[in-house]
Formats: structure tokens, C-alpha cells, sequence
């Protein structure tokens, strides 16, 4: 079963990444938006250890200005995140 971790505080705020990282098995997806997004600024190396695909939500980086971070990572749109929710069988938003 795939699921979408979907992730909105950034890791100095909250353990959020830590754990959905902790439980993703491979074939499941870390979503990073909102504030998660800022995890481009510290811990983009915890995020290439990701043993699963890590997406960035498009509209979070621009607003926060880290289009330059993103690197190898994939962006999504809104129209992208809805295609993420019904392609996996599960979501938590942590």
C-alpha cells in the first residue's frame, strides 16, 4: 500500500519530517509544503537520504523564495498535489 506523507511544519518546529521519514517505506512519497518547505534552508541532506520520492509543493517555494534550493527535487502545482492524493492509497498529513 503507497501512502503520501504529506508534511507542513518545518523540522525546528515540529518532528513531523522525522517520523513520516521514520514509517515511509519506498514506495510511498513525502510531500513537503507550507512551512515544510524550509527544510530546503538546513536539512536538504536529510531529505537525499530519503528513502522514498520526496515532491515540494510549486506555489510554497516561490512564496518563500527557495526556487534556487530545489535542486534534483520535483515541484509540483495544486493540479499535481490532487493527482498525488488519488494515486496513492493513503494519506497523512502529519
Amino acid at each position: 500500500m503507497s501512502i503520501l506523507h504529506q508534511i507542513q511544519d518545518s523540522p525546528s518546529n515540529s518532528n513531523a519530517l522525522v517520523l513520516a521519514m521514520r514509517y515511509a517505506q519506498k514506495e510511498d512519497c513525502l510531500l513537503l509544503c507550507g512551512n515544510a518547505v524550509n527544510t530546503l534552508l538546513g536539512n536538504k541532506a536529510m531529505l537525499n537520504e530519503s528513502k522514498c520520492k520526496v515532491i515540494l509543493l510549486e506555489d510554497d517555494i516561490i512564496a518563500r523564495g527557495l526556487q534556487d534550493y530545489v535542486g534534483e527535487f520535483e515541484l509540483v502545482d495544486y493540479s499535481g498535489f490532487v493527482s498525488l492524493t488519488l494515486s496513492h492509497q493513503k494519506v497523512i498529513t502529519w
